[in-house]
């Protein structure tokens, strides 16, 4: 099909509302909603889970399914009413015009199919294009996308391809047949921080390759800030704030908009001196939202009989740049008024040393033939190697690394799920790195605890929340009657701030964040010394991790709790912990108080980490570092250093000594390690990543 000839905004949305019906009540998911992308725009469209956000890019793909209505407003792509089409234009327009990439690539994919034949359907469907033409398009794209070896990618099935390779494929079939709107619904949610960066830059270089519009769907605003021009605030299914990224991020005029920046860890805030603000209350659910402004509640500014009376409509932020604000008072807020709510805490010193490791080992056997064909021969996978620090009491220790780097399987072998190979593992002065969870002392296990990335699946559906922490206790052999346990239980709930009637409530009747806090109760249960958190709160929304990341610091201080505090999410790093450890393929290449992790010298893996995190913040100044191919496999690392094949200060060190030699641990400063083969006068060359720019 022709593609429509059109000079006007590529997509304008105005007073949408969407509803969805169920047997019982009209559900309204997005209310009175307005949005315009114009030609070659990025428009970024933030929120919580919950807040309309993806019902808006599926209304404008007319893919509400059989519940799902629009109740008023239109969506006009290039000046069409999309509701006045018929099913075979709408046909032509999805996928030709207008395309989507979804959170989970593999959803995308068909696994039974070649990565090449995937591809070539997109153009011969929608253009009619011969084989020959739609494999030559193809092997543009996959090029494009920065993929290695673009030919053999085509001849791969999808399961034989990365995560971030799988979500180039996905990118590369969306731009196929080079659309003019790009949907893009958390595109790198379930990336590496650095496959992050490098998509991210993807998907703006081709952007403007193509002169695609965007609409990008995300909870995470340093990423909306790198990405996009305008940026739309969302809250319960209402647009709240609208305007350029410099305005809404500079000059913001929404009490929501203004919480959200207070709940996420920005350089400068800290845990005790700073402590980030959790926006009180809940979301509100659709049939229970409030007369008047919906964040109402929730809201610091909020006037009885102002806030809570009629329709609230979309006011002008005059001299701005199509700047809107959906608040009543913005006009009497003093927004540069310094923030009040947060009690700074006092540090507490850390005691003595709780766990120890010394070079620590885990290696796995693989069958050689379910891999190579070859019968008989087994191949080794190094996940840890010669894994060495401690870790004292009250402290939080951050271990960050790329998937793959052996952050899991250190935690498992800690956790006992795992025995060591070789090296030990000290907690309290006695070896436990040879001995299975169901051989350890009931004390040993309960001193060892685990809160999990995914509180959706440590929860037994069918058991009442008071009963699985009860069930915990029992475990520990708390106490002495069920009556003990039941008062502890209760303790438990108050300890991480939860209502003492949730006690009789099913998991399904909790949000995200508040199943994250009853896993932190089970952890906390027994007394716990050494707390390893896996990615705790990269599954919840901003506003709750402020919450959640809070509630295990003040644990922590009460309880002088040993953190270990497993993320990819540097900037949450920097924000609670003492100290820092760097993984890269098995190995600590660098390990040192936060202070000087976040300070050069750096590893230089620790330095591209750096630079791949986005900051929501318009006054940082970041050295843009990429980092090209993906991790090496565990099984086949490579010679010398493991970051070698990676590292873009490899020719800075003569004989070709980091492809040759492992580079051994040395000491730059009092406790601060690094791994790596840089001369102390090279290291001392090294420029600050993130700088905060001068006013």
């Amino acid at each position: 099909m022709a593609k429509l000839e059109y000079d006007g905004p590529i997509l304008e949305i105005e007073d949408l509302s969407i509803s969805f019906f169920t047997r019982l009540r009209e559900i309204p998911a997005v209310m009175d909603f307005s949005v315009v992308v114009q030609p070659g725009e990025a428009v970024g469209l933030v929120g919580e889970s919950g807040c309309g956000k993806s019902t808006v890019a599926l209304g404008v793909m007319q893919d509400l399914g059989v519940n799902g209505r629009v109740v008023g407003g239109t969506i006009k792509f290039k000046g069409r009413d999309l509701a006045e089409m018929s099913d075979e234009e709408l046909r032509d327009i999805r996928g030709n015009e207008i395309a989507m990439i979804y959170q989970e690539p593999m959803a995308s994919l068909n696994p039974a199919m070649k990565v090449g034949r995937q591809l070539m359907e997109v153009p011969m469907i929608h253009e009619g294009v011969s084989e020959n033409d739609a494999y030559k398009r193809a092997l543009e794209v996959v090029t494009d996308v920065k993929l290695p070896d673009p030919e053999r990618i085509l001849k791969s099935y999808p399961h034989q391809l990365s995560g971030g390779q799988q979500q180039r494929i996905v990118i590369a079939m969306a731009l196929m047949s080079k659309p003019a709107l790009l949907i893009l619904d958390e595109p790198t949610t379930a990336l590496d921080v650095t496959v992050e960066a490098a998509v991210v830059d993807l998907v703006k270089d081709l952007g403007k390759k193509y002169n695609t519009s965007m609409l990008f769907i995300s909870h995470n605003l340093g990423l909306v800030l790198e990405t996009c021009d305008r940026i739309c605030v969302m809250y319960s299914g209402e647009a709240v704030e609208t305007g350029s990224i410099e305005d809404v991020f500079d000059k913001m005029q929404h009490p929501y908009t203004q919480a959200l920046f207070r709940s996420i860890p920005l350089p400068g805030a800290d845990k005790n001196a700073r402590p980030l603000v959790a926006i009180p209350g809940n979301f509100p659910l659709p049939h229970e939202r409030p007369d008047g402004c919906n964040f109402g509640p929730r809201c610091d500014y909020f006037q009885e009989g102002l806030c809570n009376q009629g329709n609230i409509p979309m006011a002008v932020i005059e001299g701005d740049d199509r700047h809107f604000s959906r608040c009543i008072r913005f006009k009497d807020i003093d927004w540069n008024a310094p923030i009040t709510a947060s009690n700074a805490n006092e540090k507490v010193a850390p005691g003595k040393v709780i766990l120890r490791m010394d070079n620590l080992k885990k290696y796995y056997e693989v069958a050689a033939n379910a891999l190579f064909g070859n019968s008989g021969e087994k191949r080794v996978v190094k996940a840890n190697e010669t894994l060495s620090f401690e870790a004292r009491e009250a402290e939080t220790l951050a271990i960050v690394g790329e998937s793959g780097c052996g952050k899991s399987t250190f935690a498992k072998v800690l956790m006992g799920l795992e025995t060591a190979t070789d090296g030990q593992i000290l907690l309290d002065g006695q070896n436990i790195e040879k001995t299975p969870i169901e051989n350890r002392a009931t004390k040993t296990v309960a001193d060892v605890q685990m809160v999990f990335q995914n509180p959706f699946d440590t929860l037994n559906p069918s058991m009442t929340i008071g009963r699985q922490i009860i069930r915990a206790l029992e475990i520990f052999k708390y106490g002495t009657s069920d009556n003990d346990r039941r008062n502890r239980m209760l303790e438990l709930l108050d300890l991480v701030k939860l209502p003492r009637e949730f006690a009789e409530r099913m998991p399904r009747q909790l949000s995200g964040g508040q199943k994250q806090r009853i896993g932190i109760a089970r952890a906390f249960a027994g007394g716990a010394r050494v707390v390893v958190a896996d990615e705790p709160v990269s599954a919840l929304d901003v506003s709750v991790q402020a919450a959640v990341t809070d509630l295990l610091m003040e644990i922590q201080r009460k309880e002088k709790t040993t953190l270990l505090f497993i993320s990819h999410d540097l900037s949450i790093v920097r924000y609670l912990s003492d100290r820092v450890m760097v993984m890269y393929l098995g190995h600590v290449v660098e390990l040192g108080s936060t202070d000087q992790v976040f300070a050069p010298p750096y590893h230089p893996y620790t330095e591209a980490l750096l630079s791949a995190v986005p900051i929501a913040d318009t006054s940082i100044d970041k050295k843009h570092i990429v980092l090209e191919g993906d991790i090496p496999s565990a099984m086949n690392p490579p010679s010398g250093c493991p970051f070698q094949t990676r590292c873009h200060w490899k020719d800075k060190v003569e004989n070709n000594l980091c492809e040759r030699e492992v580079p051994l641990v040395r000491d730059l400063a009092d406790g601060h390690q690094i791994k790596c083969h840089l001369s102390d006068e090279m290291l001392a060359q090294m420029e600050p990543v993130i700088k905060i720019a001068a006013e």
